[in-house]
């Protein structure tokens, strides 16, 4: 049910931080921004220490569902988005089946419909992620993806991408890349480096995902289409990116905070919370990733989420890779802009605008006549996250016990509250 509500005295960020204002929400659309307003509403937020941002979209998180909803679904996904700023997700497809049908498409839209979310599934490049069978791209496309991906595992075959890339951009739709060779991995499960060898463990090299990441940019520019290359992790991809870019290949890439803010140390304590593919790396490569963010060849900071059932995360060399996000990129990305290396609306144009511009998909604007869809976050709020009060039905977040510093304090989708943070105070 939509609400009429006025929010006081707040800041508002878009392409630039503009001045405390009112603003006032009726119908699902922002009605008003001024001083002062005195409008009735049902509800009246004192935003004095908040600041509005444009609705945070996700372009790389996994559901579960259907099939693995024991570890997440559509609706708890939506509400640990909700949770975090979020407004809109694109949903990888290793899900089972795979997103490869007209009908599981539908199955995801129509149970995310009433969340408050907007989930854009991403459809398969080949049937059932096996690297053979192309899919339908052209009824997925109709059923509602917003880009194809064999996410969760590499085509394996450079001729099957090749033809993958030709024939999305015919229908405009964006290739997401899993850029891992398998050959290279060979089981490993964390860094090969200081993290394999302190630990005994088989290693993941980082020749895996920059051999990939180069072999996507040479089929891009021989095709003369877009990719999208995921989860940067090395500094040698990044370089990749970087030089791509500059050559004018259609190029775009994204990160995770994880990959910017943590390195391989903090998974020498046999955690497998901490493990997750790609794994943390080296200082170097952590340091080549920021410098990726600040200067703008890695376009998007995403979460990757992907939840996993505690009992599954319990043994560290058994585990399967991953962890969730949703609920804590907003703050940990925060840091960039506490610590002076970029500006608010640097990192709003990393987590809202450029996703969307990628994906196709309509902008959020915080202006009048747009529709009401925004975060309300209070960027100087201190708190520490404790895994049992995630939304999610997972638990493997690798900021537990830590305090970070910036809260989603509202998620308003549509007009409606969507999310409101009982526990805040001031």
């Amino acid at each position: 049910m939509k609400q009429t509500i006025r929010i006081e005295n707040i800041r508002i960020v878009q392409n630039t931080v503009l001045p405390r204002c009112d603003m006032l929400i009726r119908d699902g659309k922002i009605a008003k921004l001024g001083q002062a307003l005195t409008d009735a509403a049902d509800l009246v937020i004192d935003g004095s220490r908040l600041t509005a941002l444009p609705g945070l979209f996700d372009m790389h998180v996994h559901l579960r569902d259907p099939g693995q909803t024991h570890k997440e679904d559509i609706l708890t996904g939506a509400a640990a988005a909700l949770a975090g700023g979020i407004t809109g997700v694109a949903c990888m497809p290793n899900t089972s089946p795979a997103i490869d049908s007209v009908e599981t498409v539908r199955y995801i839209r129509e149970k995310a419909a009433q969340t408050g979310v907007d989930v854009h599934p991403v459809g398969c490049i080949t049937k059932g992620l096996q690297g053979e069978t192309m899919c339908d791209y052209a009824a997925l496309k109709d059923a509602g993806i917003c880009a194809v991906s064999d996410d969760g595992r590499p085509v394996e075959c450079a001729e099957t991408m090749r033809t993958a890339l030709i024939r999305a951009h015919e229908l405009g739709i964006p290739v997401i890349s899993h850029c891992e060779d398998l050959s290279i991995i060979a089981g490993g499960i964390v860094n090969r480096g200081l993290a394999s060898e302190t630990l005994g463990v088989k290693g993941m090299d980082r020749a895996s995902e920059d051999y990939i990441t180069a072999r996507e940019i040479i089929l891009a520019a021989s095709t003369d289409t877009p990719i999208h290359i995921a989860h940067v992790s090395t500094k040698g991809s990044v370089e990749i990116i970087r030089q791509a870019k500059a050559h004018g290949v259609k190029v775009t890439c994204e990160t995770c905070p994880h990959y910017f803010l943590m390195t391989e140390e903090a998974v020498l304590g046999r955690d497998a919370d901490y493990r997750m593919n790609p794994p943390l790396r080296t200082e170097a490569d952590r340091r080549a990733v920021l410098e990726g963010v600040l200067d703008g060849t890695i376009d998007c900071i995403v979460t990757d989420h992907a939840p996993h059932a505690p009992e599954e995360k319990a043994d560290f060399t058994h585990a399967p890779n991953g962890v969730i996000g949703m609920e804590t990129s907003l703050a940990a990305s925060l840091k960039l802009v506490h610590a002076g290396y970029m500006t608010l609306p640097q990192l709003v144009e990393r987590m809202a605008i450029r996703p969307r511009q990628i994906l196709g998909l309509p902008q959020v604007q915080i202006a009048v006549g747009a529709r009401a869809d925004l975060t309300l976050v209070d960027t100087e709020y201190a708190w520490t996250v404790e895994p049992e009060k995630m939304h999610s039905k997972a638990r493997n977040v690798i900021w537990k016990g830590k305090t970070l510093v910036g809260k989603p304090v509202y998620t308003i989708t549509d007009g409606v509250v969507r999310y409101q943070d009982m526990e805040y105070h001031v």
